[in-house]
């Protein structure tokens, strides 16, 4: 299998636009969770609870950290694509910039590739078409509703957008979507599909049907509205939910030797993906995280790598009680179970300054997992105030830890059991 090196990051997250301001405010501390009433006034929020998100800031421009679409898009592009798809392409242009790849010749096209998925790609347009079919009929119905709200449609205009001919695929797995989309993409390269591959996931989804939807299966935490920033507290014993959020995370992939060649600067080796299924229920976890284990141990294998000197998780945690206990308890008995001691881990959770970004979560923490290895740093869990019953782990509260991490591991798992695990460790020749 040829070896996979990651050469460029994009992001658009709550807690910033690009890689390097989203990275700076991680480690600051600060939080990308606000008032969905005062950000998105007059959108029905004020009908719904809890009404707190995790939000693409928008004021500012790319200068700010904001998203600006007139700053990304061409003309009629905001009228062709959907939120979700803006911030794919937004995120995918970051990275493309960052790995200074442009696929000049039509060979470069040929080999160069997309994997980029959603969870739930454009619930608003569904929303707002069938309101518009129920008031008017059907000759209301936009022409570009169904190219609008197709999961492949982020993908497909990356690759239009700069003429990437090689592998075009979509992932759609619930909170998994981004990992998935990364390990698949890195699997292509491995296979010889394409040299180069732009992957990740992007996802829209703050609208009033999503926050009713997510409430109703007791998701989310509530009674935070009035103090949104400490709503997202992963392994404290107050958590009570996760925040929902919206963003996308791209990262550009190269098979070595053709980063090598042309002189890339190399962030980090993708060395290990897990894959694996809980089979067990739509919604919940098996106690003992036996799927957890599984995607993690399959990952550290195929990385072959000695899992001690994995020294950094950024959890998959989003803040719920059940989950993030069930989580901890897998990445110890892994650890434990490979003669890794789980006490040196720094076990972080970027939730708590994003919020869940559901399908994007995956791409934009492997990201933040790549920037781990890259620059010794281990990003903070904020809100951690004191550790629920029987988390004992590191989980790096309130402040960022400086340390060697030679490798790091990123966990996703989503509803319907599906999971999966990256492993990014420093290069090597």
């Amino acid at each position: 299998m040829r070896r996979v090196v990651v050469t460029g990051l994009g992001v658009v997250s709550p807690v910033g636009v690009g890689a390097e301001h989203a990275w700076r405010s991680v480690l600051a501390g600060r939080s990308g969770v606000r008032s969905l009433v005062a950000e998105r006034p007059g959108a029905g929020f004020e009908a719904v609870q809890p009404q707190i998100a995790g939000v693409v800031p928008r004021a500012g421009g790319r200068a700010c950290g904001a998203f600006d679409a007139r700053e990304w898009l061409g003309p009629g592009d905001a009228k062709r694509l959907a939120l979700f798809s803006q911030y794919a392409a937004c995120a995918a242009d970051q990275a493309l910039a960052d790995a200074e790849w442009t696929a000049a010749s039509d060979e470069e096209r040929e080999r160069t590739g997309v994997c980029f998925g959603t969870g739930i790609g454009s619930l608003e347009d569904i929303a707002d078409n069938h309101g518009r079919l129920a008031a008017g009929g059907a000759r209301k119905v936009s022409p570009l509703f169904v190219p609008r709200i197709l999961c492949n449609m982020a993908a497909g205009h990356i690759s239009i957008r700069h003429g990437f001919r090689g592998p075009n695929h979509a992932v759609s797995t619930a909170c998994t979507t981004g990992a998935h989309a990364v390990g698949d993409a890195m699997r292509f390269i491995g296979a010889g599909d394409a040299d180069v591959m732009v992957a990740g996931a992007a996802e829209a989804p703050l609208v009033p049907l999503a926050v009713a939807g997510f409430a109703r299966i007791k998701a989310l935490a509530v009674g935070f509205n009035d103090r949104p920033a400490a709503a997202s507290r992963p392994f404290d014993r107050d958590r009570a939910g996760f925040v929902i959020g919206e963003g996308a995370g791209a990262l550009v992939l190269e098979e070595l030797g053709h980063a090598r060649r042309r002189g890339a600067r190399i962030y980090a080796e993708l060395r290990g993906y897990g894959l694996s299924a809980d089979a067990h229920h739509i919604t919940a976890p098996p106690p003992d995280g036996a799927g957890a284990q599984r995607a993690m141990r399959r990952a550290i294998h195929a990385a072959q790598l000695d899992p001690a000197r994995i020294a950094h998780i950024n959890a998959h945690a989003t803040s719920t009680p059940l989950g993030d206990a069930i989580e901890s308890r897998a990445i110890k008995a892994v650890f434990a179970g490979l003669g890794a001691d789980p006490a040196r881990l720094a076990v972080s959770s970027t939730k708590s300054a994003t919020g869940h970004l559901l399908g994007a979560a995956g791409a934009v923490e492997a990201v933040f997992a790549v920037l781990a290895v890259s620059r010794n740093v281990a990003p903070p869990t904020l809100n951690l105030d004191a550790p629920g019953d029987g988390l004992d782990l590191n989980y790096v509260p309130h402040t960022a830890q400086e340390r060697t991490i030679d490798a790091a591991l990123t966990n996703s798992f989503g509803f319907g059991g599906t999971n999966a695990s990256l492993v990014f460790a420093k290069y090597s020749g």
